[in-house]
């Protein structure tokens, strides 16, 4: 199974990419899934993708959260919380 994913603000400048289309065995899975790929890359990926990071996912332009499936050919966004003042 292919998903795209897309990294936004501060993820996309420290991963070097907007987004990716990765791998991921079987015909179905859930989002934490992603997550756990990518944080076996190292750093940065397990720092910034660490569970108490406060990232966000949606998956075809939905809030997600890890435990959403996620199937072949679906878009799933990673961005920081946002802060302001």
């Amino acid at each position: 199974m292919k998903v795209k994913v897309l990294y936004f603000a501060k993820l996309r400048e420290l991963f070097g990419m907007e987004g990716e289309v990765i791998e991921l065995p079987g015909e179905r899975a859930y989002a934490a899934a992603i997550v756990d790929l990518l944080r076996k890359r190292g750093e940065p990926w397990s720092t910034q993708l660490g569970l108490d990071s406060g990232n966000r996912m949606a998956v075809n332009q939905t809030l997600a959260g890890l435990v959403t499936p996620v199937q072949d050919g679906d878009e799933v966004a990673i961005f920081p919380p946002v802060t302001g003042g």
